[in-house]
């Protein structure tokens, strides 16, 4: 394969293409190397001195130099790592500590990627009055702030935590450098680690097709049964938290018998997604939002906090639960990882490579 022929294949989001060939795989490692100084690495290890001074052209030569093989690149990457790691390993219990500081996961109505949009659409071009626009910053914008702030320096760093419980794994080779759509390789297939929870929309997807009422439909009716006040102003999402919430600690058997029944659903689709998790997976590749939609190689990692499904962001620090399942998960990897899935997408059909990791804490274990 050409240099150019490999560019031009990466620039199209080819990945999956160029990884099922050893020339186009060599061509997504060297890619995570292309900066200066590891390339300036890679030469040093494989005793050569590159003739190109530039990041590009010193990535050319290295695809097009014979004696930098696969084993030299993986050589130098799990070099680089290693240096990288030290430092984070060293760090990693006050993370950890630090981590379990955050009490609530609330972005504050900030919207997560959508920043500017909701400043520019809520207060610059909504409010014409200065004290009103200075009020509100104060007493809005300043807690919604935090709260983005809070919320996305948590899962920045829980995001690094659950990539080194699996770049430190013997079959996974780290992708050391940024390289869309790719996180790590795992006994040599590309994968974009995605950390998520059970999502809402796959369970409302699957009682419907199970000709079950959604969950909302029937909290809602057990609230006006027993006379429980709540807003009907709030979100799907928070309305379905917030009668869960009271339906859990109303002691009554109408309360308990709903609770039962959305639980044993859940769970019955958990199970099912532990055995084989193509119907999830699916779901998830088809429910991208447009702005996000890729069909790169990813690797889900779904938790689940089945004693509290509105808390399952915890777990995302749970260090112990996350290395003990993710490890055993590695360990029993085949030599070819993943399931190959079709999914559909506004239209086409695509072609993907992927697998996903269920993991649980069981009810009544506290986080």
């Amino acid at each position: 394969m050409e240099f150019d022929t490999a560019m031009a294949l990466f620039s199209d989001d080819c990945v999956r293409e160029l990884a099922e060939s050893d020339d186009g795989l060599r061509f997504l490692k060297l890619r995570s190397l292309s900066r200066r100084e590891h390339l300036e690495t890679l030469f040093e290890v494989a005793s050569i001195t590159p003739q190109a001074s530039s990041a590009r052209g010193m990535f050319k030569e290295a695809f097009e130099t014979i004696a930098v093989d696969q084993e030299i690149i993986n050589e130098t990457i799990s070099q680089i790592y290693a240096s990288e790691r030290k430092e984070r390993r060293a760090k990693e219990p006050e993370l950890v500590n630090q981590l379990y500081r955050l009490d609530v996961f609330d972005w504050g109505g900030l919207h997560q990627n959508s920043l500017e949009k909701t400043i520019v659409d809520n207060y610059v071009k909504k409010i014409r009055d200065y004290d009103h626009l200075s009020q509100s910053i104060e007493n809005e914008l300043h807690n919604s702030m935090r709260g983005y702030v809070l919320c996305s320096w948590y899962n920045h760093w829980t995001s690094i935590l659950i990539e080194d419980i699996f770049r430190d794994h013997a079959a996974v080779l780290p992708a050391v450098g940024l390289i869309k759509k790719i996180d790590f390789f795992l006994n040599g297939v590309p994968f974009d680690l995605k950390v998520t929870y059970f999502p809402e929309g796959y369970i409302k997807d699957c009682r419907r097709e199970n000709n079950q009422r959604p969950e909302l439909t029937l909290l809602r009716q057990w609230a006006r049964r027993n006379r429980v006040p709540f807003s009907t102003d709030l979100p799907d999402s928070r309305l379905l938290s917030d009668l869960w919430n009271k339906a859990s600690d109303d002691p009554s058997d109408d309360g308990q018998q709903v609770l039962v029944e959305l639980n044993t659903f859940r769970q019955k689709l958990i199970q099912d997604g532990q055995v084989n998790p193509s119907n999830l997976i699916r779901w998830l590749y088809e429910n991208q939002g447009v702005r996000r939609f890729d069909a790169s190689n990813r690797l889900f990692l779904v938790l689940i906090d089945s004693s509290n499904f509105f808390e399952s962001w915890k777990l995302k620090r749970a260090k112990p639960l996350l290395d003990s399942e993710i490890t055993r998960f590695l360990d029993n990897v085949s030599s070819s990882p993943g399931r190959s899935l079709k999914f559909t997408w506004e239209g086409s059909t695509y072609t993907v490579v992927s697998d996903a990791i269920i993991i649980t804490k069981p009810q009544g274990q506290r986080t």
